[in-house]
C-alpha cells in the first residue's frame, strides 16, 4: 500500500514539473511565483511602469518574505524609498535608505541614481547621518 502511495506521489510531483516545462516559462509556475526575486522583480516592473501602488505591494512582500535575501530586502527598500521621494514623502523615503542602510552599511545608489535631483540629496542625508 505504502509503494502505491509513493509511486502515486511521484506521477503526480512529475506532472506538476512537466507542466511547468510545457509553458516554457517558470514565470507561469505556481511555485516560482511566491519567491522573493520574482515578487522583487514585480515590484521593479510595476515601479518602472509607474504603476507605485503595486510595486509599493509587491515590495512590501519581499521585506515580508521570510527566505529573502539581504540583497533583495535592500533593493526593496531602495525602490520604495524611490516611490516615496517622487511622491513627495521625503521623511518616508529617508526612512526607508535607512533601513537598507542597516541591511547593509555599504549600500549604495548607482552613479545615475545618486545624481537624481529628487532621492540623491535624501540618500546622501541618510547615508551621512548612518556613518555618524
Amino acid at each position: 500500500m505504502s509503494g502505491c502511495r509513493n509511486a502515486l506521489l511521484g506521477v503526480v510531483v512529475i506532472g506538476l514539473l512537466s507542466g511547468c516545462q510545457a509553458l516554457n516559462s517558470c514565470d507561469e509556475c505556481w511555485w516560482y511565483n511566491r519567491t522573493a526575486s520574482h515578487k522583487l522583480s514585480k515590484g521593479v516592473e510595476n515601479y518602472e511602469d509607474g504603476n507605485y501602488i503595486a510595486s509599493i505591494e509587491a515590495l512590501n512582500n519581499v521585506l515580508q518574505t521570510k527566505l529573502a535575501d539581504r540583497d533583495d530586502k535592500v533593493s526593496a527598500y531602495k525602490y520604495i524609498a524611490f516611490i516615496h521621494c517622487v511622491s513627495g514623502r521625503e521623511k518616508m523615503c529617508y526612512e526607508s535608505f535607512r533601513k537598507a542602510l542597516l541591511l547593509n552599511p555599504n549600500f549604495e545608489l548607482t552613479p545615475a541614481e545618486a545624481g537624481h535631483p529628487v532621492w540623491g540629496p535624501v540618500f546622501r542625508s541618510a547615508k551621512a547621518k548612518f556613518k555618524k
